[in-house]
């Protein structure tokens, strides 16, 4: 019983582990995006 419960536990570390990594991309991702529309938008303002 208890090397079931390690291997839960390390599945369940490794999920959650997982979901921190993509949260992360997601986060880069999200300021990559938002850079990219504020610099056309300035380019827009900029230009005549």
């Amino acid at each position: 019983m208890s090397t079931f419960k390690a291997e839960s536990k390390n599945s369940n570390l490794t999920i959650c582990l997982r979901v921190i990594r993509n949260a992360w991309h997601f986060c880069y991702a999200l300021r990559l995006v938002f850079k990219v529309v504020c610099g056309s938008v300035g380019i827009a303002l900029l230009t005549p």
